[in-house]
């Protein structure tokens, strides 16, 4: 992390954006600096992601469960206050959830 001044952030202001899944949706409320990306992620119920991620991210999960599949046939299932972590490239990944999910994502 560089050249990121002290600041606080009130989620509830920053604009919501609205990501179709293969099925459900994902609400992003996104913030960026410099070459980092912070999001509060919200995912309705039934979500399945419409692509399997090679991006890294720190993940914590706020509220509900999310089945985080692995390329390697694994499935992670984590509840609130539980988090992942995952590099660049590393193991590709696809987000679930049967009961919607609100996450906290560094990337």
């Amino acid at each position: 992390m560089f050249d990121i001044p002290f600041g606080t952030t009130d989620w509830e202001g920053v604009e919501r954006t609205e990501h179709a899944g293969e099925t459900g949706k994902a609400y992003w409320r996104t913030r960026n600096f410099n070459n980092i990306r912070v999001r509060i992620v919200e995912y309705t119920p039934g979500y399945l992601a419409d692509h399997w991620c090679q991006k890294g991210h720190v993940l914590l999960v706020l509220d509900g469960e999310l089945h985080t599949e692995l390329a390697d046939g694994r499935t992670v299932v984590l509840k609130k206050g539980q988090s992942y972590q995952v590099a660049d490239g590393d193991l590709a990944h696809r987000s679930s959830t049967a009961n919607g999910a609100k996450l906290f994502i560094v990337d």
